[in-house]
Protein backbone atom coordinates (compact mmCIF):
# COMPACT_ATOMS: atom_id res chain seq x y z
CA UNK A 1 0.00 0.00 0.00
CA UNK A 2 2.84 2.07 0.18
CA UNK A 3 2.97 5.26 -1.94
CA UNK A 4 5.33 7.56 -3.87
CA UNK A 5 5.71 11.37 -1.95
CA UNK A 6 5.00 12.72 -5.45
CA UNK A 7 1.90 10.54 -5.03
CA UNK A 8 0.39 11.53 -2.26
CA UNK A 9 1.06 15.18 -3.22
CA UNK A 10 -1.41 14.78 -6.53
CA UNK A 11 -3.82 13.25 -3.87
CA UNK A 12 -3.68 16.52 -1.96
CA UNK A 13 -3.18 18.92 -4.67
CA UNK A 14 0.26 19.80 -3.06
CA UNK A 15 3.95 20.96 -4.30
CA UNK A 16 6.72 18.48 -3.64
CA UNK A 17 10.18 20.04 -2.29
CA UNK A 18 12.66 17.30 -2.14
CA UNK A 19 12.37 13.55 -3.39
CA UNK A 20 9.27 12.63 -4.71
CA UNK A 21 9.93 9.18 -5.26
CA UNK A 22 10.77 8.70 -1.99
CA UNK A 23 8.43 5.47 -0.73
CA UNK A 24 6.17 6.31 1.97
CA UNK A 25 3.93 3.58 3.62
CA UNK A 26 2.08 4.93 6.48
CA UNK A 27 1.27 8.66 8.34
CA UNK A 28 1.83 9.24 11.82
CA UNK A 29 2.21 12.27 14.37
CA UNK A 30 5.26 13.68 15.35
CA UNK A 31 5.86 11.46 18.33
CA UNK A 32 4.81 8.49 16.87
CA UNK A 33 6.35 8.93 13.55
CA UNK A 34 8.71 6.19 12.15
CA UNK A 35 11.14 5.35 9.08
CA UNK A 36 8.42 5.19 6.11
CA UNK A 37 5.91 7.46 7.73
CA UNK A 38 4.90 10.92 6.21
CA UNK A 39 3.67 13.75 9.42
CA UNK A 40 2.14 16.44 9.93
CA UNK A 41 4.41 20.10 10.56
CA UNK A 42 1.69 22.96 11.09
CA UNK A 43 3.95 25.81 13.01
CA UNK A 44 7.60 26.65 12.87
CA UNK A 45 7.67 26.52 16.98
CA UNK A 46 7.41 22.52 15.81
CA UNK A 47 10.71 22.22 13.23
CA UNK A 48 12.71 21.66 16.39
CA UNK A 49 10.99 18.11 17.55
CA UNK A 50 11.71 16.63 13.84
CA UNK A 51 14.94 16.01 15.46
CA UNK A 52 13.55 13.30 17.89
CA UNK A 53 11.01 12.39 15.04
CA UNK A 54 11.37 9.03 12.93
CA UNK A 55 8.98 10.44 10.26
CA UNK A 56 10.71 10.51 6.53
CA UNK A 57 8.60 13.23 4.89
CA UNK A 58 6.61 16.17 5.84
CA UNK A 59 2.87 17.85 5.42
CA UNK A 60 3.12 21.31 5.79
CA UNK A 61 1.79 24.84 5.20
CA UNK A 62 3.49 26.98 2.27
CA UNK A 63 4.52 29.55 5.00
CA UNK A 64 6.31 27.02 7.13
CA UNK A 65 10.53 27.70 6.72
CA UNK A 66 12.43 25.24 4.96
CA UNK A 67 13.23 21.40 6.62
CA UNK A 68 15.93 19.20 6.30
CA UNK A 69 13.23 15.90 5.10
CA UNK A 70 11.16 15.73 1.83
CA UNK A 71 8.38 17.76 2.17
CA UNK A 72 4.64 18.40 0.46
CA UNK A 73 3.85 22.02 0.69
CA UNK A 74 -0.38 22.75 0.78
CA UNK A 75 -2.51 25.40 1.56
CA UNK A 76 -4.58 23.81 4.29
CA UNK A 77 -1.96 21.02 6.36
CA UNK A 78 -4.27 19.78 8.48
CA UNK A 79 -6.99 18.69 5.93
CA UNK A 80 -3.75 17.47 3.65
CA UNK A 81 -2.81 15.25 6.10
CA UNK A 82 -6.31 14.17 6.91
CA UNK A 83 -6.89 12.30 3.81
CA UNK A 84 -3.57 11.14 3.51
CA UNK A 85 -4.39 9.65 6.59
CA UNK A 86 -7.45 7.98 5.11
CA UNK A 87 -5.61 6.84 2.21
CA UNK A 88 -3.07 4.78 4.68
CA UNK A 89 -6.30 3.78 7.07
CA UNK A 90 -9.42 3.94 5.24
CA UNK A 91 -12.97 4.67 7.49
CA UNK A 92 -14.18 1.51 8.32
CA UNK A 93 -17.40 1.48 5.72
CA UNK A 94 -20.94 1.02 7.72
CA UNK A 95 -23.30 -0.86 5.61
CA UNK A 96 -27.40 -0.21 5.61
CA UNK A 97 -29.35 -2.30 8.35
CA UNK A 98 -32.86 -0.53 7.53
CA UNK A 99 -35.14 -1.24 10.74
CA UNK A 100 -33.60 -4.32 11.88
CA UNK A 101 -35.83 -7.16 13.61
CA UNK A 102 -33.86 -7.17 16.63
CA UNK A 103 -35.10 -3.69 17.56
CA UNK A 104 -38.32 -2.72 19.25
CA UNK A 105 -40.23 -0.25 17.23
CA UNK A 106 -43.92 0.90 18.45
CA UNK A 107 -46.20 0.44 15.91
CA UNK A 108 -46.50 4.23 16.53
CA UNK A 109 -43.82 4.98 16.01
CA UNK A 110 -43.27 7.20 12.14
CA UNK A 111 -39.93 6.30 10.36
CA UNK A 112 -38.74 8.54 7.39
CA UNK A 113 -37.13 7.05 4.67
CA UNK A 114 -33.53 5.51 4.61
CA UNK A 115 -33.69 5.29 8.72
CA UNK A 116 -31.19 2.76 10.27
CA UNK A 117 -32.19 1.19 13.59
CA UNK A 118 -30.02 -1.42 14.71
CA UNK A 119 -30.45 -4.70 16.61
CA UNK A 120 -31.54 -3.61 20.45
CA UNK A 121 -32.66 -0.02 19.89
CA UNK A 122 -35.67 0.82 21.58
CA UNK A 123 -38.35 3.12 19.64
CA UNK A 124 -41.74 4.56 21.42
CA UNK A 125 -44.54 5.12 21.18
CA UNK A 126 -45.33 8.30 18.91
CA UNK A 127 -41.48 9.11 18.38
CA UNK A 128 -40.68 10.16 14.76
CA UNK A 129 -37.39 9.81 12.91
CA UNK A 130 -36.30 12.09 9.87
CA UNK A 131 -35.25 10.67 6.33
CA UNK A 132 -31.31 9.28 6.71
CA UNK A 133 -31.41 9.18 10.82
CA UNK A 134 -29.80 6.08 12.42
CA UNK A 135 -30.42 4.78 15.73
CA UNK A 136 -27.57 2.64 16.64
CA UNK A 137 -28.10 -0.48 19.23
CA UNK A 138 -28.87 0.28 22.58
CA UNK A 139 -30.39 3.57 22.29
CA UNK A 140 -33.54 3.92 24.08
CA UNK A 141 -35.93 6.99 22.28
CA UNK A 142 -38.93 7.03 24.51
CA UNK A 143 -42.28 8.28 23.73
CA UNK A 144 -42.98 11.57 21.75
CA UNK A 145 -39.35 11.83 21.21
CA UNK A 146 -38.53 13.98 17.25
CA UNK A 147 -35.17 13.00 15.42
CA UNK A 148 -34.34 14.98 12.47
CA UNK A 149 -33.10 14.41 9.29
CA UNK A 150 -29.85 12.67 9.09
CA UNK A 151 -29.10 12.59 13.05
CA UNK A 152 -26.96 10.28 14.47
CA UNK A 153 -28.13 8.33 18.11
CA UNK A 154 -25.10 6.59 18.62
CA UNK A 155 -24.96 3.13 21.45
CA UNK A 156 -26.86 3.67 24.87
CA UNK A 157 -28.01 6.99 24.89
CA UNK A 158 -31.27 7.72 26.53
CA UNK A 159 -33.47 10.47 25.42
CA UNK A 160 -36.65 11.09 27.78
CA UNK A 161 -40.21 11.54 26.60
CA UNK A 162 -40.86 14.36 23.86
CA UNK A 163 -37.03 15.23 23.22
CA UNK A 164 -36.79 16.85 20.04
CA UNK A 165 -32.98 16.51 18.10
CA UNK A 166 -32.48 18.80 14.97
CA UNK A 167 -31.41 17.29 11.60
CA UNK A 168 -27.59 16.67 11.67
CA UNK A 169 -27.28 16.33 15.05
CA UNK A 170 -24.59 13.93 16.47
CA UNK A 171 -25.57 12.49 20.24
CA UNK A 172 -23.00 10.11 21.43
CA UNK A 173 -22.71 7.12 23.48
CA UNK A 174 -23.90 7.59 27.01
CA UNK A 175 -25.68 11.02 26.27
CA UNK A 176 -29.02 11.55 28.94
CA UNK A 177 -31.15 14.23 27.32
CA UNK A 178 -34.59 15.04 29.33
CA UNK A 179 -33.90 13.32 32.96
CA UNK A 180 -35.41 15.14 35.65
CA UNK A 181 -33.71 18.55 36.60
CA UNK A 182 -32.68 18.69 39.94
CA UNK A 183 -34.87 21.10 41.38
CA UNK A 184 -37.00 19.99 45.02
CA UNK A 185 -39.58 22.49 47.58
CA UNK A 186 -39.49 21.56 50.89
CA UNK A 187 -42.80 20.34 52.19
CA UNK A 188 -43.10 19.05 55.74
CA UNK A 189 -39.35 18.80 56.35
CA UNK A 190 -39.15 16.85 53.11
CA UNK A 191 -37.67 17.45 50.00
CA UNK A 192 -40.49 17.30 47.54
CA UNK A 193 -39.76 16.86 43.71
CA UNK A 194 -40.66 20.28 42.02
CA UNK A 195 -42.45 19.79 38.60
CA UNK A 196 -40.75 18.23 35.75
CA UNK A 197 -42.98 18.68 32.55
CA UNK A 198 -40.54 20.67 30.46
CA UNK A 199 -38.26 18.39 27.25
CA UNK A 200 -34.93 19.30 25.66
CA UNK A 201 -35.00 20.77 22.25
CA UNK A 202 -31.38 20.28 20.73
CA UNK A 203 -30.63 22.36 17.56
CA UNK A 204 -30.02 21.57 13.37
CA UNK A 205 -25.87 20.35 13.57
CA UNK A 206 -25.58 20.41 17.46
CA UNK A 207 -22.77 17.63 18.53
CA UNK A 208 -23.08 16.51 21.68
CA UNK A 209 -20.32 14.13 23.65
CA UNK A 210 -19.98 11.16 25.09
CA UNK A 211 -21.63 10.80 28.65
CA UNK A 212 -22.90 14.71 28.48
CA UNK A 213 -26.30 15.66 30.35
CA UNK A 214 -28.84 17.81 29.52
CA UNK A 215 -32.23 17.88 31.96
CA UNK A 216 -35.29 18.98 31.13
CA UNK A 217 -36.82 21.90 31.79
CA UNK A 218 -39.69 22.60 34.56
CA UNK A 219 -42.25 24.12 32.53
CA UNK A 220 -40.84 24.03 29.25
CA UNK A 221 -37.79 23.38 27.05
CA UNK A 222 -34.29 23.25 28.11
CA UNK A 223 -32.80 24.47 24.53
CA UNK A 224 -29.20 23.79 22.65
CA UNK A 225 -28.95 26.19 19.96
CA UNK A 226 -27.80 25.13 16.28
CA UNK A 227 -24.33 24.46 15.84
CA UNK A 228 -23.41 24.58 19.24
CA UNK A 229 -20.77 21.80 19.83
CA UNK A 230 -20.56 20.15 23.62
CA UNK A 231 -17.74 18.05 24.71
CA UNK A 232 -18.25 14.34 26.83
CA UNK A 233 -18.79 14.76 30.75
CA UNK A 234 -20.79 17.88 30.40
CA UNK A 235 -23.79 18.46 32.45
CA UNK A 236 -26.14 21.34 31.74
CA UNK A 237 -29.13 21.91 34.16
CA UNK A 238 -33.02 22.59 33.57
CA UNK A 239 -34.42 25.82 31.80
CA UNK A 240 -31.33 26.79 30.12
CA UNK A 241 -30.73 28.61 26.79
CA UNK A 242 -27.67 28.03 25.28
CA UNK A 243 -27.34 30.07 21.72
CA UNK A 244 -25.52 29.29 18.49
CA UNK A 245 -22.67 28.00 17.87
CA UNK A 246 -21.21 27.84 21.33
CA UNK A 247 -18.41 25.20 22.16
CA UNK A 248 -18.68 23.75 25.54
CA UNK A 249 -15.43 21.91 26.82
CA UNK A 250 -15.19 18.92 28.99
CA UNK A 251 -16.58 18.98 32.84
CA UNK A 252 -17.98 22.52 32.42
CA UNK A 253 -21.12 22.29 34.56
CA UNK A 254 -24.27 24.64 33.41
CA UNK A 255 -26.37 25.30 36.68
CA UNK A 256 -30.44 25.67 36.28
CA UNK A 257 -31.89 28.80 34.00
CA UNK A 258 -28.68 30.54 32.49
CA UNK A 259 -28.99 31.63 29.25
CA UNK A 260 -25.69 32.02 26.66
CA UNK A 261 -25.59 34.12 23.36
CA UNK A 262 -23.81 33.06 20.18
CA UNK A 263 -20.54 32.01 19.99
CA UNK A 264 -19.82 31.63 23.29
CA UNK A 265 -16.68 28.94 24.62
CA UNK A 266 -16.68 27.21 27.65
CA UNK A 267 -13.13 26.13 28.56
CA UNK A 268 -12.33 22.81 30.48
CA UNK A 269 -13.88 22.69 34.04
CA UNK A 270 -15.85 26.17 34.08
CA UNK A 271 -18.68 25.99 36.01
CA UNK A 272 -21.27 28.92 35.52
CA UNK A 273 -24.00 29.63 38.65
CA UNK A 274 -27.98 29.32 38.10
CA UNK A 275 -29.87 32.67 36.32
CA UNK A 276 -26.80 34.39 34.70
CA UNK A 277 -26.22 35.35 30.81
CA UNK A 278 -23.31 35.17 29.25
CA UNK A 279 -22.99 37.29 26.12
CA UNK A 280 -21.89 36.57 22.38
CA UNK A 281 -18.20 35.70 22.17
CA UNK A 282 -17.60 35.73 25.76
CA UNK A 283 -14.76 33.28 26.85
CA UNK A 284 -14.93 31.39 30.41
CA UNK A 285 -11.30 30.48 31.21
CA UNK A 286 -10.45 26.92 32.09
CA UNK A 287 -11.44 26.16 35.68
CA UNK A 288 -13.69 29.80 35.97
CA UNK A 289 -16.08 30.06 38.44
CA UNK A 290 -18.90 32.64 37.24
CA UNK A 291 -21.38 34.13 39.81
CA UNK A 292 -22.26 36.81 37.53
CA UNK A 293 -23.53 37.73 33.74
CA UNK A 294 -20.48 37.98 31.98
CA UNK A 295 -20.71 40.84 28.96
CA UNK A 296 -20.47 40.37 25.45
CA UNK A 297 -17.19 39.88 23.97
CA UNK A 298 -15.34 39.55 27.16
CA UNK A 299 -13.21 36.63 28.77
CA UNK A 300 -13.28 35.71 32.18
CA UNK A 301 -10.71 33.57 34.20
CA UNK A 302 -10.35 32.34 38.07
CA UNK A 303 -12.57 31.62 40.43
CA UNK A 304 -14.32 33.82 41.44
CA UNK A 305 -14.09 34.37 37.35
CA UNK A 306 -13.13 37.93 36.77
CA UNK A 307 -11.64 39.95 33.34
CA UNK A 308 -9.03 38.31 31.78
CA UNK A 309 -6.47 41.51 32.64
CA UNK A 310 -8.00 42.01 36.64
CA UNK A 311 -7.23 37.92 36.81
CA UNK A 312 -3.63 37.86 35.04
CA UNK A 313 -2.58 40.65 37.71
CA UNK A 314 -4.16 38.85 40.37
CA UNK A 315 -2.63 35.69 39.40
CA UNK A 316 0.95 37.38 38.92
CA UNK A 317 0.98 38.91 42.51
CA UNK A 318 -0.32 35.35 43.57
CA UNK A 319 3.11 33.89 41.89
CA UNK A 320 5.64 36.36 43.97
CA UNK A 321 3.91 35.58 47.23
CA UNK A 322 6.66 33.47 48.57
CA UNK A 323 9.03 36.54 47.53
CA UNK A 324 6.85 38.75 49.39
CA UNK A 325 6.92 36.44 52.31
CA UNK A 326 10.46 35.97 52.74
CA UNK A 327 10.69 40.00 52.06
CA UNK A 328 8.69 40.61 54.66
CA UNK A 329 9.84 38.30 57.40
CA UNK A 330 13.82 40.10 56.89
CA UNK A 331 11.69 43.61 57.33
CA UNK A 332 10.49 42.25 60.22
CA UNK A 333 14.22 40.97 61.36
CA UNK A 334 15.51 44.20 60.55
CA UNK A 335 12.78 45.71 62.76
CA UNK A 336 13.44 43.66 65.86
CA UNK A 337 17.08 44.34 65.86
CA UNK A 338 16.42 48.01 65.85
CA UNK A 339 14.09 47.48 68.77
CA UNK A 340 16.55 45.43 70.59
CA UNK A 341 18.91 48.32 69.86
CA UNK A 342 17.06 51.03 70.89
CA UNK A 343 15.87 49.04 73.99
CA UNK A 344 19.23 48.59 74.95
CA UNK A 345 20.43 52.42 74.16
CA UNK A 346 17.47 53.63 76.89
CA UNK A 347 18.72 51.03 79.43
CA UNK A 348 22.03 51.98 79.31
CA UNK A 349 21.33 55.67 79.27
CA UNK A 350 19.36 55.00 82.94
CA UNK A 351 21.98 53.00 84.03
CA UNK A 352 24.47 56.01 83.46
CA UNK A 353 22.37 58.15 85.47
CA UNK A 354 21.74 61.68 85.72
CA UNK A 355 24.61 64.12 84.40
CA UNK A 356 25.17 68.03 83.91
CA UNK A 357 25.80 70.97 86.53
CA UNK A 358 21.92 69.70 88.44
CA UNK A 359 23.23 66.59 89.06
CA UNK A 360 26.44 67.81 90.24
CA UNK A 361 24.81 70.07 92.55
Amino acid sequence: MASTLAELAELVEGAVTGDGQLQITGAATLSAARAGDVTLLDSNEKIARLANSGASAVVAPHSLEAVSLPTIRVVDAHAAFAKIVCKFRPPRATSRVGVSPQAFVSPTAKIGADVDIHPGAFVGDDVAIGAGATIHSGARLMAGCQIGEQAVIFPNAVLYENTIIGDRALIHAGVVLGAYGFGYSMVDGRHQLSSQLGYVEIGDDVEIGANATIDRGTYGPTVIGEGTKIDNLVMIAHNCRLGRNNLVCSQVGVAGSTTTGDYVVMAGKAGVRDHVHIGDRAVLGAQAGVSNDVPANTMVLGSPARPEREQKLIFASIHKLPDLRRQVKALQSAVNRLEQERSSNETASDESGPTGRGAAA
